[in-house]
């Protein structure tokens, strides 16, 4: 018997004020680019605009890379697509782990075919650089992988120290910018990156549904001399690579309104000035930061590891997590995360990317915490919407 025919009404999402890990705020531009009329992927008119998208992604990776696109798919592809097409089977890695980012590299890696070597650190702190170069020499890894921007902790991990030791056999140093692109310096040339992917729903602030990626000579050239074609179809490269090349070779439908949002979200980026960015992003998250500990909270990070973007803010004993967090969304229509793995009812995970992170968000955000927390039977220390105007107030 065939199902009855649905009859259901029209669907009105709220307008949520995105303050969590991801997806963050979306500009009205953007919006307003995603509703222009569709035109076919082999469009001389969309394939100027793809023109327009890749130098518009090296400007804000930091890079000269040929080999710049969106991978049809969220910021997972792109983790996937990179190790997919850089690794064969058999080859080792060495992956740093210290989140739920890392655990999912190994994953990917295991699934290949291939070998992760594990350098793990507690989550909430940065990788020990001399545990990886141990691990580097005793093993024949062609290829080191770091989270920049690890969203499970809020932890942000220098990438210098990482090249150099790769450098010691000639590795490829594989990144994952996917909360950091935008509003940290990701710096794909200066810190000689070979592999590095992002996403679009965070400090783009573009709908989650493609994932920047950009790949170093060095790696193309790695591409190219595979003994075996990656194990996806769906994200070879050398066969994605033809149709974003001069090429415009047929490989499947690319998402339209999709790039049309990514180019208005970089156009965006590009206007304000990454270093005005930047500044704009690391104001916030202090003044936020500031707020917090003013209230009598802990952050989980050290105060050299954080991120801008992602802040997770430990919860007091005899709070409850999940009942604060569903008070933020019913009362106030805030949305923040709650903490992945073992930081569960630990940590809520604080989210101020792209058009979301201003001083607008953190004040009301703060004023919303804080009658949370007076409803748990928490003692406020002092004002956090005071300490976080103090710190605007010095700029």
């Amino acid at each position: 018997m065939a199902a009855d025919k649905p009859n259901l009404p029209e669907f009105n999402p709220p307008r949520r004020i995105l303050l969590g890990p991801g997806p963050s705020p979306v500009d009205e531009r953007v919006m307003r680019a995603m509703a222009a009329p569709v035109l076919g992927h082999l469009d001389p008119l969309f394939l100027r605009l793809m023109d327009d998208i890749q130098a518009l992604l090296r400007y804000v990776f930091e890079t000269e890379n040929r080999l710049t696109i969106p991978v049809s798919g969220t910021g997972s592809a792109g983790m996937e697509a990179t190790v997919a097409n850089l690794l064969e089977a058999g080859d080792e890695i060495v992956v740093c782990v210290n989140g739920y980012f890392g655990e999912r590299m190994c994953d990917m890696v295991s699934r290949l075919g291939a070998k992760p070597l594990r350098v793990e650190a507690e989550w909430g702190r940065t990788i020990d650089v001399d545990k990886v170069r141990a691990a580097w020499k005793s093993s024949r890894a062609s290829a080191l992988f770091a989270v920049q921007a690890e969203t499970s902790t809020g932890v942000l991990q220098p990438l210098a120290p990482l090249r150099e030791i790769a450098d010691e056999r000639g590795g490829l140093l594989i990144v994952d910018t996917v909360t950091s692109l935008g509003a940290h310096a990701v710096a794909v040339d200066r810190h000689g990156i070979d592999g590095c992917y992002s996403g679009t729903q965070k400090a783009l602030s573009c709908p989650p549904g493609l994932a920047p990626v950009t790949f170093s000579e060095r790696a193309v050239a790695k591409i190219k001399s595979r003994k075996a074609k990656p194990a996806s179809w769906y994200l070879d490269l050398g066969l994605v690579a033809n149709y974003w090349g001069s090429e415009r070779t047929y490989h499947h439908t690319a998402p339209i309104t999709m790039n049309y949002a990514l180019r208005e979200a970089l156009r965006i980026v590009a206007e304000e000035g990454l270093e005005a960015r930047r500044r704009r992003h690391e104001l916030n998250h202090r003044a936020f930061v500031a707020g917090v500990e003013a209230m009598g909270l802990k952050m989980h990070v050290a105060q050299n590891e954080r991120l801008w973007t992602l802040n997770t803010v430990g919860i007091p004993d005899g709070v409850d997590d999940a009942r604060v967090r569903r008070r933020l969304l019913e009362e106030f229509n805030i949305e923040v995360g709650g903490g992945l793995g073992t930081l569960k009812g630990r940590v809520w995970r604080v989210g101020f990317m792209g058009s979301g992170s201003t001083a607008n968000n953190v004040f009301l955000l703060l004023a919303a915490l804080e009658k949370c927390l007076l409803g748990e039977g928490f003692k406020i220390h002092n004002s956090g919407v005071s300490a976080a105007a103090a710190i605007y107030s010095k700029e």
